[in-house]
């Protein structure tokens, strides 16, 4: 199979300079691009001088995660779409198992990786651990991280399976499927875009999965730390526009109000806690939901499946059952 690792870049040469070389040692199989967001560093010419059988794709403007791939991806002629973030080091072998997947499961669209932390390489990495899902409220969590918890990798994780997304840190998927649904998001810019586009893959019938011997190592937040206020700005609105495009329609707005409202408690905790500027994110998340709300109802699906969510609701089990592990949402009653 023809497939193309693509690292969307934005002035991180010092990212490149670290994780270039563990991709071109264990990627012979796969041709490897720079997708970049019209960087003012010198990462071009970075990679150009000391990388130069990485193929360059210059986008005029800095389009974000979302339409810095869609972008980009136009150029690129490959059946699969490696998207690997540039704080990624990649592990010996890491390809062959998606490869065969793909191979021998025509129906499955996309993949994703065992994401482990760079920092503590025995534990799972926050964006996307062993596979992510959402509860009926779109909050997403994963087999090995449930909010800000995360769990020592002791094998509990090895195998393959079905999961809702896959992280966009290492996403790999079906250039034909990727063109079908027309991409990610580019109102989204960044986080949740990934979950949207899954949901929209899953409201269609294709298969996600999870393969655990393909390894990587994330180191997270390089390019927007976790504690910045666009990020909550990003991921409250997004949220609520995913939402709106993709639960089932007797199900939209009494779901969207209960996320709204869960939304206000979270804004309410915020101050609290002593960070404003958070709040002030969460309430200019929901005044950007309000005006694009219509345009987004009017994106919807014809078909949207009932059954996108195994748990109700994980702020319930997380928050007040004090479940922290993955595999005990199942277990406990």
């Amino acid at each position: 199979m023809k497939i193309a690792v693509v690292i969307l870049n934005w002035n991180g040469i010092l990212l490149l300079e670290k994780f270039l070389p563990s991709l071109l040692k264990y990627s012979d199989e796969a041709t490897i691009y720079v997708a970049d967001n019209a960087s003012t560093d010198d990462s071009i010419s970075f990679v150009k001088a000391f990388f130069p059988s990485v193929q360059i794709v210059k986008n005029d403007s800095n389009l974000g995660f979302a339409d810095g791939y869609n972008q980009a991806l136009k150029y690129i002629d490959a059946e699969i779409y490696a998207l690997v973030n540039s704080d990624i080091e990649v592990t010996e072998n890491w390809l062959q198992p998606i490869i065969k997947t793909f191979v021998s499961e025509p129906n499955t669209a996309i993949i994703q990786p065992k994401i482990l932390d760079f920092k503590r390489k025995e534990y799972f990495e926050y964006a996307g651990a062993a596979g992510g899902f959402i509860d009926q409220y779109g909050y997403p969590y994963c087999r090995g991280r449930i909010f800000d918890t995360l769990e020592k990798d002791n094998g509990q994780y090895d195998d393959h399976c079905e999961i809702f997304w896959a992280s966009g840190a290492c996403f790999f998927i079906r250039s034909q499927v990727y063109k079908d649904l027309k991409g990610f998001d580019g109102e989204f810019f960044a986080h949740q875009e990934e979950i949207d586009l899954c949901w929209r893959a899953f409201n269609k019938g294709y298969k996600i999965k999870y393969i655990s011997e393909s390894v990587v190592y994330h180191v997270g937040g390089a390019t927007l730390q976790q504690g910045n206020p666009k990020k909550t700005f990003l991921n409250f609105r997004n949220s609520l526009l995913m939402l709106t495009k993709n639960l089932p329609k007797d199900q939209l707005f009494k779901i969207l109000l209960g996320r709204m409202l869960l939304d206000g408690i979270a804004g309410i905790q915020f101050l609290t806690q002593g960070k404003p500027r958070h709040f002030w994110a969460v309430f200019k998340a929901h005044c950007s939901f309000y005006n694009l709300f219509v345009t987004y109802y009017k994106r919807r699906n014809k078909f949207q499946d009932l059954e996108y969510y195994n748990v109700k609701s994980i702020v319930y089990s997380y928050f007040i059952r004090k479940i922290i592990v993955f595999n005990d949402l199942f277990r406990i009653k």
